[in-house]
């Protein structure tokens, strides 16, 4: 299989969408250069010195590409918009009005995303406060102090730069290639990961051969993570579908068999989201019991920094019980029983209706165990790699860790998408010998 990446400037329409593309990613990176009005510049870079820690900041940072540990109009990212889209796909399973809203097609799809980013707008608010108050409350950075005016003028700002970059991502969606809001958190990711190894190397108390030496490891270590989280996260389960023969005079129709794809990972990286913003309750829950008793500063300790394990106990059943909520409310053996009883179709071997939701349930919870426990791996390396290697929990959280699943499965989303169009117009795909889709990396005949 060879690369084919000429192929790509070859349609007109295609190279439009990649041109519009990168032109908004570029336009989406230009809103970090800009600060906050009334933010002492000078002091904000003494701040950004100082970011590669294991905060709570630093990491929900790394997971969304936005950059909450600073002052810039850009510095909600995404956030507020990945939130509110994860409330309504869950409002959508449980409240019955807005389920029937779903299955109006195009239309209903429509409206709740309208209503998505109406919710998009308060929750700007809250977390521009949360930022406000817990990074920009501090005489060096804002001189003239934090009042109601420039609390007013500075939520502004940030929901004003969240509400651009939700609209960016969607024009990346309807004019360019891929999905917009995924692209645009994979690209704030990737440009954070230059500065931080470089100040890993501008470091003190390493030689330059232990520095050499620790990130070529780190390089094998990333390297061999890539590839399992590609093979976990294209691995499936084809569960085979035969289709009831139908016969009309001398003619036989239906009798094909086709198969019912079921990923390993079908929660994706949600589990690990829920599971970091939980995480935090029990630290904060310490700090607040510890000014009435001090003997439960023990827990505040355990799920602070010093990261125990009573943290990796709590974090990693976290990451499973979440992968089978999430799976529970997004796949529905009864309604696809149904639908094959329904179009006359049958897994060979079970029966049709209560027998065949049974053996999808069942299916389901052994794959979703093993993608919880990978993700749970996945989320517990950055801390291993941190141990051995001595190396900044910000580099070990990309390179080993959550931040890299997401950067892979969007660019995986993103290959497909472009072999899809090239295929379409009968040229190889981004790799010659591709037809893009269910077929990656198979050659034609």
């Amino acid at each position: 299989m060879t690369f084919s990446a000429s192929n790509l400037f070859r349609i007109p329409d295609l190279r439009k969408k990649l041109l519009i593309t990168m032109g908004l990613l570029f336009v989406y990176r230009i809103g970090f250069h800009i600060p906050i009005p009334g933010v002492d510049v000078q002091a904000l870079a003494e701040l950004a010195k100082n970011s590669l820690n294991n905060s709570l900041l630093g990491i929900m940072s790394m997971l969304t590409g936005s950059q909450l540990g600073s002052a810039v109009i850009f510095s909600l990212g995404v956030m507020p918009y990945i939130s509110s889209s994860i409330i309504f796909s869950l409002l959508v399973k449980v409240v019955p009005s807005l389920e029937a809203l779903s299955k109006e097609g195009a239309a209903g799809q429509k409206k709740i995303n309208q209503y998505t980013r109406y919710a998009t707008v308060p929750i700007c608010v809250v977390q521009a406060y949360f930022v406000l108050y817990g990074v920009l409350n501090n005489p060096k950075l804002v001189p003239g102090g934090i009042t109601l005016g420039y609390s007013l003028v500075a939520i502004t700002a940030f929901t004003a730069g969240s509400i651009f970059i939700m609209w960016l991502g969607e024009q990346i969606t309807e004019y360019g290639v891929g999905n917009g809001v995924s692209l645009i958190i994979m690209a704030g990711i990737i440009a954070r990961m230059p500065s931080y190894i470089l100040r890993y190397w501008g470091s003190q108390g390493l030689s330059q051969d232990e520095k050499i030496k620790t990130l070529l490891l780190f390089a094998l270590a990333w390297a061999v993570t890539v590839y399992v989280i590609v093979y976990i996260t294209k691995a499936q389960r084809r569960i085979p579908i035969q289709q009831a023969k139908l016969t009309r005079g001398r003619k036989v129709y239906g009798g094909q068999r086709h198969f019912l794809p079921i990923k390993v990972n079908q929660a994706g990286v949600m589990p690990i989201i829920f599971a970091s913003a939980l995480t935090v309750i029990p630290n904060m829950l310490g700090k607040v019991l510890a000014r009435v008793d001090s003997r439960f500063i023990w827990l505040s300790d355990a799920f602070g920094q010093s990261r125990g394990w009573w943290y990796w106990f709590f974090y990693c059943g976290m990451i499973v019980f979440f992968s089978f909520f999430w799976n529970s409310l997004m796949f529905q053996p009864k309604e696809i029983a149904n639908n094959l009883k329904e179009y006359g179709s049958f897994i060979p071997g079970i029966r049709p209706g209560h027998r065949t939701a049974e053996f999808l349930e069942g299916v389901m919870n052994r794959l979703t165990l093993a993608g919880s426990v990978f993700l749970a791996a996945i989320a517990f390396l950055p801390s291993l790699v941190t141990d051995s290697l001595n190396v900044p929990y910000a580099i070990a959280l990309f390179m080993g860790g959550t931040s890299v699943l997401i950067v892979v499965e969007v660019a995986l989303d993103f290959i497909e998408k472009l072999n899809a169009m090239l295929v379409m117009r009968n040229y190889d795909g981004f790799f010659k010998g591709d037809t893009g889709g269910a077929g990656w990396g198979r050659r034609r005949s």
